[in-house]
């Protein structure tokens, strides 16, 4: 090598531009990363808030296209049990169980004669998690089934749901009034049987109730038509939002027949606009009630007929 070769080294201004050149390289691949984590970031969000707009707008679709449906058959949001005979409830020899003993004892209980006002109208407001209106039933039910056959009454019963906190979040107070619709608006004859057993077995406060599979089973055990029919309006809840409703206007009030009652209660016995309130599980009680509503709407609505009076010949 001769003394005036010099090594391969480039220039300071050369290796400035290098550096330079590497560094402007560097920052465009990092802008260019930047750029496309941002595009990703944006379509992510975007296809984010897409799919939330869709699940709300199905969402809102799917309770706009169900329509809120309304049970047939009632009146004032009551069924009027009008026929015992062919809603006779399976595998017992009668329609209705033998009143409980209360302290009328065995006598017979009076039953309200029909008269000039009609047959007096009594309104049962039943919850069917309620003890109470269990009560009513197991002890009042022949004696109400007996007004109906003579024609001395007109029953009606109402399903509400003001337990439907009490049963771990299954809302069976709810479910077996809507249930109670279903079979009045598919097979109102046998409305009274399913009402019935619905109110002599009821689950306990506190659990969970029947389910709809049972309620619908229940349905079908007392002899429904349209089963099929009958178990689907269970099973889908047709009249869930119906039972809300009807128990919320049974809270506002005024209850059928009254000027100011409001259901306070269940069970709720209203006898031509009078609550009663007497013990739920004395039909003697309950009957001498019934009796004196009727003859008070007897006496108010009887209007007095003048008689002849004789009259003296005229004089000749």
């Amino acid at each position: 090598m001769s003394s005036d070769e010099t090594p391969n080294v480039p220039a300071p201004r050369t290796s400035r531009e290098a550096v330079r050149e590497k560094a402007q390289k560097v920052h465009a691949q990092q802008s260019r990363a930047r750029l496309m984590r941002r595009i990703i970031i944006g379509a992510v969000a975007i296809i984010a808030v897409g799919a939330i707009g869709t699940a709300v707008t199905l969402a809102v679709t799917s309770q706009t296209s169900k329509p809120q449906l309304s049970p047939s058959g009632m009146e004032a949001d009551g069924v009027v049990v009008t026929d015992i005979a062919s809603a006779a409830i399976a595998g017992t020899a009668s329609a209705t169980p033998e009143p409980e003993p209360s302290e009328a004892g065995a006598s017979e209980t009076p039953s309200p004669e029909p008269s000039a006002a009609g047959a007096v109208e009594v309104h049962v407001y039943v919850d069917y998690l309620s003890p109470d209106a269990g009560k009513f039933e197991r002890a009042n039910a022949r004696l109400l089934a007996q007004w109906i056959e003579d024609g001395a009454a007109t029953v009606s019963y109402h399903p509400v749901a003001l337990l439907t906190a009490s049963s771990n979040g299954t809302k069976y107070s709810l479910r077996s009034a809507a249930a109670a619709a279903c079979v009045a608006t598919h097979s109102p004859d046998q409305f009274y049987a399913f009402n019935h057993d619905l109110l002599d077995d009821q689950p306990d406060v506190g659990s969970d109730g029947m389910s709809d599979e049972e309620l619908a089973n229940l349905a079908g055990a007392v002899g429904v038509d349209n089963a099929k029919t009958v178990r689907s309006c269970i099973q889908d809840g047709d009249y869930v939002s119906w039972a809300k409703e009807a128990t919320t206007r049974a809270l506002e009030g005024p209850l059928p027949g009254s000027d100011d009652l409001v259901l306070t209660a269940a069970p709720m016995i209203v006898v031509n606009g009078e609550a009663y309130v007497g013990a739920l599980d004395d039909p003697q009680e309950l009957s001498t009630f019934v009796m004196s509503v009727a003859s008070e709407a007897y006496y108010e609505s009887a209007t007095p007929t003048p008689s002849p009076t004789a009259t003296s010949a005229p004089a000749q």
